[in-house]
């Protein structure tokens, strides 16, 4: 009788321990920030290195040869198509077409005389005066007279165009680059160095490149790279001081063959430079826009990595859960694109998971939020 009774209070006793037990793992459980996670949308700026070109650079190079004798532009100089950038030497060029207007002249002379000799003697001919011999002698002289005409206009023409060489002009609207060479300096049609360069700067070029898996992505969102371009929003600019270019750009082209040695793609954008505050040859980057929708976020201070595994901790019932989640490598820094791993109604540890651990009691700090 007595060790029934012992077993009753034994049993009543570790009923009661169990109960305290219990009630102080549930009192011991801290207070964390949980949020109940929702469908929303989230834009995400990436950034890309860029370099920036104009519309067009064109090198100036001399056509002929001679000592520049006019430098008529300076370096940064905005010029106009046709307008003349240098003046190189034009004395010997001048002798020269003086040379090839005489010797046209001259040609021209000599082919007159050659027909009027080739008429008469085509005249005394018909009248059997002279023969065939002779009809055919003057003959060739006269297209002699024709050919040495067509070569001395030929010569004419061609001096004409080398004096026109000695007054370099700019082939487009644009801005000087740099000015290495000055009056006095002999240069040459030969020269591996331009004179300067004119760089049609009303439009940009902005170069810059994606990885395959970024192509991919914009393949995917868009359905092809065409809609892509069609579809895709502006584009923006940060210059390398940090600031952003106050005008939007767009996407142009997307090259169509990723390079084997760098494994990126080379995309180009156009913005307008109407300040003229864009400059051939400076780097910046590009800035695009990525839109998701709908999408699962949370904040990145919820997640903690191991082995290169990111994990969040679940709350079910009270209690820590580890959870490994997939996210999108596209981020603002302060939240994750969750690609896989959380479902819409799933609570999780907004801050402090890496102060936790599978399993332990936690209490809400308040009203559950949500993440949107």
């Amino acid at each position: 009788m007595w060790f029934k009774s012992n077993r009753y209070w034994v049993a009543i006793g570790l009923l009661f321990f169990i109960s305290c037990k219990q009630e102080t793992l549930q009192n011991s459980g801290k207070e964390y920030p949980i949020f109940s996670v929702q469908n929303g949308e989230k834009t995400v700026w990436t950034s890309y290195s860029a370099t920036i070109r104009g519309r067009q650079d064109i090198n100036i190079y001399a056509e002929v040869s001679g000592k520049i004798t006019d430098v008529r532009v300076t370096e940064g100089e905005i010029v106009q198509k046709g307008q003349i950038l240098f003046v190189i030497d034009q004395v010997p060029y001048q002798a020269a077409l003086r040379v090839a207007n005489a010797n046209y002249e001259a040609a021209k002379v000599g082919v007159a005389s050659a027909r009027l000799d080739y008429d008469n003697t085509q005249e005394l001919y018909n009248h059997q005066v002279v023969s065939k011999y002779e009809l055919e002698t003057a003959h060739n002289a006269l297209r002699t007279a024709e050919t040495t005409l067509a070569q001395m206009e030929a010569q004419k023409i061609d001096a004409e165009n080398n004096l026109s060489y000695t007054e370099v002009k700019s082939p487009a609207d644009g801005v000087i680059g740099s000015l290495p060479y000055r009056e006095g300096t002999l240069v040459n049609s030969s020269m591996s160095d331009p004179l300067t360069v004119v760089s049609d700067n009303s439009e940009m070029y902005v170069y810059f490149s994606i990885n395959e898996n970024q192509l991919l992505e914009m393949a995917e969102q868009y359905g092809t790279l065409e809609k892509a371009l069609e579809e895709m929003p502006d584009i923006q600019l940060k210059l390398n001081n940090g600031k952003l270019y106050e005008h939007k750009g767009r996407i142009v082209s997307i090259s169509g063959v990723i390079n084997e040695n760098t494994g990126t793609a080379s995309l180009r954008a156009v913005f307008p430079n109407p300040e003229r505050l864009l400059h051939s040859g400076a780097n910046g980057n590009i800035v695009i826009p990525t839109t998701y929708r709908p999408i699962i976020l949370i904040p990145q201070e919820a997640t903690f990595e191991l082995q290169d595994k990111i994990f969040v901790y679940r709350v079910i019932d009270g209690i820590t859960q580890t959870t490994q989640i997939t996210v999108s490598p596209l981020n603002d820094g302060k939240e994750y694109i969750v690609t896989d791993g959380l479902q819409v109604g799933d609570e999780i540890i907004a801050s402090g998971a890496g102060l936790l651990k599978n399993g332990m009691p936690v209490k809400k700090t308040g009203e559950t939020d949500t993440i949107k």
